[in-house]
Formats: structure tokens, C-alpha cells, sequence
């Protein structure tokens, strides 16, 4: 097996784990803590669970980016990032870099902190503002992960 084979393996299953994880805290997660009744529960129940999530999710985005712009290096495809018709590409980029940035920077040293601050305040609302935030990063993970698909077996919407 050839090592673009195996890093095109890697990535897609990373992406699997990482996107699909991102669905569940965004559609199951989320949707079932914002109805428990105590304050204190839903702030409990939700850094447990989403506190090993983002140990996956650290070690899938870093596989997926590592694995990603291996194949760009092997397959010497970093023209592609001037044509229009790659738009999935730079998409990837983007989500990759966005979710890097969440889960490297802005998770340990800011979003934590605030998360804690506003959900003992107000619970309910910063509860419906993550939930949103969760449901604006898998429509654009989903669109970008379908883009890829379609545009890696050749489809292109333009010509």
C-alpha cells in the first residue's frame, strides 16, 4: 500500500471521528443537557462529556491536518489552492484552521473560563449561544466534508 493511500485513510477516518463528534455534542449533547433542571448539573454534565470529546477531537484534527497536507505535499497539489474549482480545499483549510484554533487556543485559554463565567449566570442563554455557535460549525463542516467528496471524484459545480 502506498503512503498516499494510507494518509488518504487516516484523514478520512479522523474526519469521520472529528465531524461525527461534532454532530453528536452538536444534535444529541447539547439538546439533552439544556434540559436538565440544575444549574450545576448541566455545567457538571457537560465539561465531563465535552472534556473527553476534545481530547478526540485535538488528536483527530491534528491527524486530519497532518494527513491533509501530506497528500498536498506527495501529489505536489498546492496549485490547487489557485483554482476556484478547489473551493472545497481552501473550505477544508478553513474549517481545519477554525477548529485548530478552538481547540489548541481558544478552549483552554479563554473559551473555558468565559464558559464557566456566563453559564453560572445565565445558563439558558449561553447554553442556546453554543448550541447555535455547535450548529454554524457542522453546517459549514458538513457542506465543506460533501464539496470534498464530490469534488475529489471529479464533480465540479463550475467548469
Amino acid at each position: 500500500m502506498e503512503n498516499i493511500t494510507i494518509a488518504r485513510i487516516v484523514h478520512i477516518i479522523a474526519v469521520i471521528l472529528w465531524i461525527g463528534g461534532v454532530s453528536m455534542v452538536t444534535t444529541v449533547l447539547i439538546p439533552a443537557i439544556k434540559k436538565i433542571k440544575s444549574k450545576e448539573e448541566q455545567i457538571k454534565t457537560f465539561e465531563t462529556i465535552e472534556g473527553k470529546f476534545a481530547i478526540q477531537a485535538k488528536i483527530t484534527t491534528l491527524l486530519t491536518g497532518l494527513s491533509g497536507f501530506y497528500m498536498l505535499y506527495e501529489m505536489n497539489a498546492w496549485s490547487r489552492y489557485l483554482d476556484y474549482r478547489f473551493w472545497w480545499l481552501h473550505s477544508m483549510t478553513l474549517v481545519w484552521i477554525i477548529f485548530s484554533l478552538i481547540l489548541y487556543i481558544l478552549e483552554p485559554y479563554i473559551l473555558h473560563k468565559v464558559f464557566a463565567k456566563y453559564a453560572n449566570k445565565a445558563p439558558d442563554k449561553t447554553f442556546r449561544i453554543m448550541h447555535q455557535l455547535h450548529w454554524v460549525l457542522l453546517v459549514i463542516s458538513l457542506i465543506t466534508t460533501a464539496g470534498a467528496v464530490a469534488g475529489s471524484h471529479g464533480w465540479f459545480w463550475v467548469k
